[in-house]
């Protein structure tokens, strides 16, 4: 595999004439859907991309979150496939010419949307599958016709086992966020997809890191391509404004609700290491007064999915995250993100950090460390290759933890007096039962009668006394009978 390179670039062609889109050939019912949305110059990645894959290269798309990769492929896919565009009925009319392969079901979601905004004047039809959902709908709509298609490895799979779709036409395979997808262990399937799909296409990986795993699996499918790189490999914007703030353990959640506070953020995300740490976060925000929810994946598709569309309608102002939402959200004009914890993956910092100052506008990233937290920040700064500037939290009180220690010492202590009463209550009682039971229980004194101590003798004194005892046998027959009344009234002794 000979690789065809463009240079890395951060700026247009030039600053006094920057591109525009209408320069890359694209027909008018793309434009007008980029002008609705009010989308004039392109990012670097989408200057340098588009032109490429429009003239059906293979390519290899190395640029950091947030520059508009989506639009880099999506745009000129549509424009190729737009001598395929018809207005027929018949699902064999309209079989699947391009699929796109993404990790999560929320970036899934997020390029179908951005696919069907750019499609929407070209009579192409798109649609997204993604687990976690009832297939019966995308189900049908796979049977009707659909020429472009947003998946997940896994429903995919689940969607080809049914044969309710064909990649026998595919023409051009997208693979967003391929080193995700190889983290989450999908590998396998991805390797079972590609056997599926013509031997002839087109191939495009795009991605903000590429791992040498990738680039390996690259090598296995991508033929000829062309590597663009926008910006040195796992860079980070330099839109985003990074600090650090080191704090306690047990007081990063008050951290956080006095960073939102006293910044007044609103549409922020919060991303947790754990499920349940995402929830607590969530249930601590909310009780300090916070619109705030959580998302990972515990939760159902329709509960994230309500979770994001709450967020993106500001009904939610702060979003608690798993890395289930480290890629692919594209929400505008987000001032900040948040992390509670440092990522495990120092390449998921990228990516999270990478949520805002998006499209050339400015963002803030703001991170939690505490003194376990050493080597993951290493692990950043070595990926990024600079240094997160270390911040001190000026006016922060860990006003519900101090007070939850009060409680606790306050409630230790009662109960340390309480015990100590206690225990010395129970030690008096057992000293007095003790006495009370040495008296009361004392082996009783013997009483010893000398007449017992005597040797047998015998005499004639016992055969008088036994004399008396016969003397005085009773006659029964001249003994007075008495009645007894026994159970049924009957009555023993009683003359016929």
């Amino acid at each position: 595999m000979t690789d065809t390179v463009i240079p890395p670039s951060t700026t247009p062609v030039s600053a006094d004439a920057p591109a525009r889109f209408d320069s890359f050939g694209l027909a008018p019912e793309i434009l007008r859907a980029l002008q609705e949305q009010g989308y004039e110059h392109p990012t670097p990645i989408q200057e340098q991309a588009i032109p490429v894959v429009l003239q059906g290269r293979d390519v290899m798309g190395a640029a950091q979150t947030g520059t508009g990769k989506t639009a880099g492929f999506s745009l000129p896919i549509i424009q190729n496939l737009l001598v395929h565009a018809n207005t027929s009925a018949s699902p064999a009319r309209h079989p699947v010419r391009a699929l796109i392969l993404t990790p999560t079901r929320e970036l899934a979601d997020q390029v179908a949307d951005n696919v069907k905004a750019y499609s929407r004047f070209t009579g192409l039809r798109s649609a997204v599958v993604f687990g976690g959902v009832d297939i019966g709908p995308q189900t049908a709509i796979l049977r009707g016709g659909v020429e472009i298609v947003i998946a997940t490895p896994g429903r995919l799979l689940d969607h080809v086992a049914q044969k309710s779709i064909n990649l026998s036409q595919t023409q051009i395979l997208i693979m967003d966020e391929a080193d995700r997808m190889l983290d989450m262990g999908f590998l396998p399937d991805l390797q079972r997809i590609i056997n599926l799909l013509p031997k002839k296409r087109q191939n495009l990986m795009f991605s903000a890191t590429f791992s040498p795993e990738i680039k390996k699996l690259a090598a296995s499918f991508l033929s000829d391509p062309v590597t663009i790189e926008v910006a040195r490999s796992n860079a980070t914007s330099e839109n985003v404004t990074q600090v650090l703030y080191k704090v306690a353990e047990e007081e990063k959640r008050d951290a956080v609700s006095f960073i939102i506070r006293e910044r007044g953020l609103k549409q922020v995300i919060v991303f947790s290491n754990t499920k349940m740490g995402a929830s607590r976060l969530a249930v601590h925000l909310v009780k300090q007064g916070v619109k705030a929810a959580a998302i990972h994946g515990d939760k159902s598709q329709q509960e994230r999915m309500a979770a994001l569309e709450a967020f993106k309608q500001g009904e939610v102002e702060i979003l608690v995250a798993t890395d289930v939402a480290a890629r692919g959200l594209d929400i505008s004009e987000m001032p900040c993100v948040i992390n509670f914890d440092l990522p495990y993956n120092a390449e998921d910092y990228v990516h999270r950090i990478g949520r805002t100052g998006r499209a050339g506008s400015k963002g803030d990233a703001i991170s939690l460390h505490t003194d376990k937290d050493d080597r993951l920040l290493a692990d950043i700064e070595k990926l990024t290759k600079q240094k997160i500037v270390r911040l001190q939290l000026a006016g922060f009180v860990a006003t519900s933890v101090h007070t939850e220690r009060r409680e606790n010492s306050g409630r230790g202590e009662r109960e340390a007096r309480g015990s100590d009463r206690h225990d010395r209550g129970e030690r008096g009682d057992r000293a007095e039962r003790s006495e009370r039971s040495a008296r009361t229980y004392q082996a009783p004194r013997e009483k010893v009668d000398p007449w017992f101590l005597k040797p047998y003798e015998p005499s004639t004194a016992s055969a008088v006394a036994a004399k008396p005892e016969v003397a005085t046998k009773v006659d029964a027959s001249k003994t007075p009978k008495r009645a007894a009344l026994l159970g049924g009234g009957s009555l023993l002794g009683k003359k016929n």
